[in-house]
């Protein structure tokens, strides 16, 4: 997973700041922010392969972030986190374009797993177009 560039959003400080921490800790350039409209922000101006959204986030939610993030970079994959029993969030989310999601507390190796599998999925889509993850 070199080059990897995963991009976690999510309104609760403690949460985003420990995964931030432990994919930092996994040798993953991992960043953080706490909203949708900031997610956005930092996606025009960095290269990001993968993207941890919640779900609920006030203001702009996950949902509309996803479709958002999808408008300006198709090839981007998103894992939606989904909390309170969700899972119906979690499959709208797919329906709009995201790779997968995961239900929180979300379990680090599982979590893991789906990014590089999100990120292989990239690549993959990328290589058909004639695009590089430069």
């Amino acid at each position: 997973m070199e080059n990897l560039r995963v991009l976690v959003v999510d309104d609760e400080a403690d949460f985003l700041e420990t995964v931030v921490m432990r994919l930092r800790r996994r040798k993953i350039d991992a960043s953080g922010v706490d909203s949708g409209k900031k997610a956005l922000e930092i996606v025009e101006n960095e290269r990001f392969d993968v993207v941890v959204l919640d779900v609920l986030m006030p203001g702009l939610d996950g949902i509309e972030t996803l479709k958002l993030l999808k408008q300006k970079n198709p090839f981007i994959e998103v894992i939606m986190l989904t909390g309170h029993g969700s899972v119906e969030s979690g499959l709208q989310g797919m329906q709009f374009g995201a790779f997968d999601y995961i239900m929180k507390p979300a379990d680090l190796d599982e979590l893991l797993e789906k990014i590089q599998q999100a990120y292989e999925r990239k690549r993959i889509h990328e290589g058909r177009h004639g695009l590089s993850g430069e």
